[in-house]
Order: structure tokens, then sequence, then C-alpha cells
């Protein structure tokens, strides 16, 4: 696929994600980590035009000299900005002037593609497109959080189609010793995923498939929220200060539990992999269960024969430079690097991560309290 097929490609996508929604839908901003849906699509096309068209495309006038105020979202290095809380209150950019925006800078990048680019310009542009991708799944998961907080619970798309269930029993045995660990290749990954080095691994399993709703409920049935033992003391304070009893979007109404889906509510199905938990549960879970989270660096191991792809999993590991890790100069150097303290690692991808947008070698990386994205529990002993 050419640069400017894939250009396009992922450009169609992120409003193919958002076709469904109404007009209100794309200014919500529930909480601070959930950014409105135009929010996302203005930042998308933002990155283009600031990191490759204005410096890259001789006489190009940028739409609008207030967006980088708007759009930008932590780049230091480019400027002051809108706080992430106060996203929300935007409504001027209005959505359809958002949609000429990206039609303008998708013009100007078809200029700038007609001709041939240099490696400097390509690299931009497909860590652009990665970018976007990226923004894809924050998409997914945030039109979720919008609609599944609304008291309605309307449907995203109730002819989307429904998941199927599939378990692979038993565990992989990941042999101990030294291992590689790190992205090795010609293809795009990330700044984290380099610096490829030896790890040793003790000997150990991992659990084939994903810990189910089914499993979860048993947990929770048995007083899994309310036995401190299984807790970190940091996620037994976050239990009880959000009283918190069940995942996310899950509800408990007259005996029976339902959670939310694109789909709107729905009955929970057991045999569908949980998610929507904080790494504090997954810990947790693991805990009663007598097992533990995988590191990173198991889970890398493993990969190969494991079932992975429908969940973020959550491991054990902090999230932490490679050996040899440098940023570079700029605002690219903005993009992972600064973000490697008090968070953790989670590994493989969800059904909301876009095509083409996984490997084994890529890290993930969240705050252990948070539960918006698909985030599911792997166990290994």
């Amino acid at each position: 696929m050419s640069l400017i097929e894939q250009y396009r490609k992922v450009r169609k996508l992120t409003e193919t994600i958002c076709s469904p929604l109404h007009t209100e839908d794309y200014v919500v901003q529930p909480i601070a980590d959930v950014s409105p849906p135009k929010w996302h699509l203005g930042h998308t096309t933002w990155f283009f035009e600031t990191l490759v068209l204005k410096p890259y495309l001789e006489n190009y006038t940028e739409f609008d000299a207030n967006f980088n105020f708007v759009f930008n979202s932590y780049y230091e290095s480019l400027g002051a900005r809108v706080i992430r809380t106060q996203r929300g209150n935007l409504s001027r950019p209005t959505v359809n002037e958002i949609y000429r925006y990206r039609v303008y800078v998708d013009e100007a990048m078809e200029v700038l593609l007609s001709k041939p680019v240099d490696d400097t310009v390509r690299t931009l542009i497909t860590l652009g497109c990665n970018h976007e991708e990226q923004h894809q799944e924050l998409l997914w998961t945030d039109i979720k959080y919008i609609l599944g907080h609304n008291p309605l619970f309307p449907a995203y798309d109730t002819a989307l189609p429904v998941q199927q269930g599939r378990v692979k029993e038993g565990w992989i045995a990941v042999k101990g010793g030294l291992h590689h660990i790190g992205y090795q290749g010609d293809g795009f990954c990330y700044d984290n995923e380099l610096g490829r080095h030896q790890v040793y691994v003790q000997p150990c399993k991992i659990a084939a498939s994903l810990v189910t709703n089914e499993a979860y409920l048993e947990f929770m049935q048995q007083g899994g929220y309310r036995q401190f033992e299984h807790w970190y003391a940091e996620g037994w304070d976050w239990v009880r200060n959000n009283q918190v009893e069940a995942p996310m979007y899950w509800y408990n109404i007259e005996g029976s539990w339902f959670h939310y889906t694109l789909q709107g509510l729905q009955p929970l199905a057991l045999h569908e992999p949980v998610t929507h938990v904080s790494f504090y549960e997954a810990a947790a879970y693991a805990a009663w269960k007598g097992c533990r989270l995988p590191t990173e660096f198991e889970w890398e191991v493993a990969a190969a024969e494991l079932d992975w792809g429908r969940r973020w999993e959550w491991t054990e590991s902090a999230y932490l430079p490679y050996p040899g890790f440098a940023r570079v100069a700029g605002p690219v150097g903005e993009y992972n690097g600064k973000f490697m303290v008090n968070q953790k690692v989670l590994r493989g991808a969800s059904e909301f991560t876009s095509p083409g947008h996984s490997r084994p070698t890529y890290r993930n990386f969240f705050h252990p309290h948070l539960r918006w994205q698909l985030t599911g529990i792997r166990l290994a002993v």
C-alpha cells in the first residue's frame, strides 16, 4: 500500500467510526479522560497540519490560527493549549467546521503527496497515520463512555455484530532463560518498543485464554470486592473511596446482571472476556485465584501461543524505558518517553484496535485505576 493510500484509508476510517453519531454526541466530555469526538477529529487533523504541512508544504496557509491552541494535546514544545478538562466546553469550533478542517488538510496532503517526499516527511506521515489509529481506538472507547453514561443507555449502532466468545483451555508453558524482547524488523513501531535486549525470565505458565465474565462474576459473588486481603493497599483505597462493586458498565437489575455495549444495554454475556477492569481489579482477581498477572516480558515470550487481540491485557510491569532509550529532539520526542512514570504496561490489542495496528511488541500504558479502555485479565503462575 502506498503512503497516500494508507493516509486515505486511515482518515476515512476515523469518519466512519463517527458516522452513527448525532451532533450532540460530538461535544460531550463526561470525565477528564474522555475527550469529545469532535476534539479527536480536530486533533488528528492538527497533527498533520502542524508537523507535516506547515513545515514541508510550500506556501501552505493554516486553516485557523486558533486551532493550535484548541487541538494541541500535550506538546509543550508546540505552545499553549486548552487544558484537557476543558475540551468539553468548546462549543466552537462547530462539528461542521471541524469536518471542513479535515477536508482542507486532506486536500493539502494530497498536494504534498502528489510528488515524492523524503524520508523525514515519510516518517512523520507514517507516525501521523499510526497516531490517528490510536485515536480511532480512543474514539470507540470515548463514544462508549459518553453513551454508556447517558441514563437512557442509547445504542451506538444496533446493527453491529455481536462478538462470539472463544475459550482456549489450559496453560502455556514459558521456558525459563534469556529471551530477546523488543521490536525487530523494518516496519513501523513506536520508540518505546525499540532497544531490543535480552531479559531473563523464570519458568512459568500463562493462561491460554482471558478471564471470562462468568469467572469474574464468581469472584464478585464470593465477596471479592469486600475482602481486603486480595487487594494492593492503593487498590483497596480506590475500591472503598469510589464504592466500586463491579466492572464498569455492569448493572444489577432486579437480581440479573446486564452490561452496556455499543448495541445498548444487554444481558451479561457470560462467556465473553471480562473487560473495563482496572489494574487493581485485575491484580485482586489474580490473587483471589491464587495466581498473578504476567510480566510484559513473559507475555511477549508466550505471545505466539496465546489467543490475544480481544482485550488489552494488564501486566504486572511498570512502564519503563528499554535499555538505551532516548527521547528525540522536538515534539515527536514527547510522544512516549515523558509518560514513563506511575503507569502499568498493557499488552495485546482489543476489538477496538484498528486493523494492522497491533503487534506482539506493542506497549500500551495506563494508570492503574483507569478502566474505560477494553482492558482484560490473563493469569499467570
